[in-house]
C-alpha cells in the first residue's frame, strides 16, 4: 500500500497568548517538482530563526507553513543520477537561488534576488517527509549521527559564513558576543585556528560553558575584553549588545552581525567608535561553497555539538526551549 500523507508539525499565524505555535496536522507527502528530490527526514534542527517566523518578526512568506531549515534526509527519489535511493543528504536555509541575478553570477549566491528559503518561502522539515531542489543538496557521511549533523546545516554554516565576513585570520583576537548554538560550534574552528576568543554573553551557565570551551575571556552581555579585538562576531540580535561589541574593535577591525533580524540598531559617536577603518558588516545567509568548506572542516577538527532531541509532536516545546535558552547545545526534532 501507498503511504500519501504525513505528520508535520503546522504553522498558520503568529500564537495568541498562551496558544501553540504549531499544530500536528495529516499533510499529503509533497511531490518534487523538475530538479527536485523526495526526501525522509531523519532529524531537523530547531533554529532561532524558526522563533522570529512563527512570533512575527519576520514577514510571512507562505502560509500554511512548514518550518525547518537543518535537515538531515534519506533520498526516498531523487531527480539527478548524482544520488541514489537511500543516499544521506542535507537541507539548508538556502533552499535555492535564481542563477541568473548579478550575485549568482559573481560567486555571491547568498544575495540572490529571488532566492528560496527552506522553512520559510517553501516547507521545510517539521515533517515525516520533503522535498528540496537537488543541486542544493549537501552530500552527508553516514559515519557521523543524523541528530549531530543537523546543527552544523546552519547555526554552523552560518558562524562559519559570520568568520569570513568579519575576514578572521589565525592567531587573532576574536569577540563572541552572545554565546548561542552558532557561536558553540564555530569556538573550535577558532581554536583549530590558534585564535584568542573572548566571549561576552549572559547567563552564568552559557559564560561557564564557554570558559570550558577554551575562551581566553568570559564577560557578561555588554562587558568589554580586556584586550582590544580584530574581529567581532555578533549572535545575540540585540543592538546594545552590538554596541558593546563596536567598542571593544581595534582600528581596522571587523564587526558581523549574525541576525537575520535585529531588535533596533543604536546610535554611536562616529569618531571614537568607527572612525580609523573599523567596519560593520551584516551576515546574510550562506553560499553552497561555505556549507562544503564548512562540512570538510567540521569533519578534520571532529565537531560534535551538544544536541537535545525532541520528537516531532513536541516541536512546540523545542521552539520554547529555544526561547527561554533551555538548551544545551541544538534543538533537534526526530520524527
Amino acid at each position: 500500500m501507498n503511504i500519501t500523507t504525513m505528520r508535520a508539525a503546522v504553522f498558520r499565524k503568529p500564537p495568541s497568548p498562551g496558544q501553540k505555535a504549531l499544530s500536528m496536522e495529516e499533510v499529503p507527502i509533497p511531490e518534487p517538482g523538475s530538479g527536485e528530490s523526495l526526501l525522509r527526514v531523519l532529524a531537523c534542527g530547531v533554529c532561532r530563526t524558526d522563533l522570529h517566523i512563527v512570533e512575527g518578526d519576520l514577514p510571512s512568506k507562505l502560509s500554511p507553513l512548514i518550518l525547518g531549515h537543518q535537515i538531515v534526509g534519506e533520498i526516498v527519489n531523487s531527480s539527478s543520477t548524482e544520488f541514489q535511493v537511500g543516499d544521506r543528504v542535507g537541507v539548508s536555509w538556502m533552499g535555492g537561488t535564481d542563477g541568473t541575478c548579478k550575485f549568482c553570477l559573481s560567486g555571491r549566491e547568498n544575495l540572490c534576488d529571488a532566492p528560496i528559503f527552506t522553512g520559510y518561502s517553501r516547507n521545510g522539515g517539521y515533517a515525516e517527509y520533503a522535498a528540496a531542489r537537488t543541486d542544493f543538496l549537501v552530500p552527508l557521511p553516514r559515519t557521523l549521527s543524523p541528530i549531530v549533523i543537523a546543527p552544523l546545516l546552519c547555526a554552523g554554516m552560518i558562524g562559519f559564513r559570520s568568520l569570513r565576513v568579519a575576514e578572521v585570520k589565525p592567531g587573532q583576537r576574536v569577540g563572541l558576543f552572545g554565546f548561542g548554538a552558532s557561536a558553540r560550534l564555530v569556538m573550535p574552528v577558532l581554536l583549530s585556528w590558534k585564535c584568542e576568543v573572548y566571549v561576552s554573553t549572559r547567563g552564568v551557565r552559557h559564560q561557564q560553558e564557554a570558559a570550558a570551551l577554551g575562551a581566553k575571556w568570559v564577560g557578561d552581555a555588554f562587558d568589554l575584553p580586556p584586550e582590544r579585538l580584530d574581529a567581532v562576531v555578533i549572535f545575540a540580535p540585540v543592538g546594545s549588545v552590538f554596541l558593546a561589541g563596536l567598542k571593544s574593535l581595534d582600528k581596522g577591525g571587523i564587526v558581523a552581525i549574525n541576525a537575520i533580524h535585529l531588535d533596533r540598531m543604536p546610535a554611536f559617536d562616529y569618531d571614537s567608535l568607527l572612525w580609523e577603518e573599523r567596519q560593520i558588516r551584516s551576515v546574510a545567509n550562506m553560499t553552497r561553497q561555505d556549507a562544503k568548506d564548512f562540512l570538510r572542516i567540521a569533519g578534520e577538527i571532529g565537531i560534535t555539538p551538544a544536541v537535545k532531541t525532541f520528537r516531532l509532536d513536541e516541536a512546540n516545546e523545542a521552539l520554547q526551549a529555544i526561547k527561554d535558552e533551555d538548551v544545551i547545545g541544538s534543538a533537534v526534532l526526530v520524527p
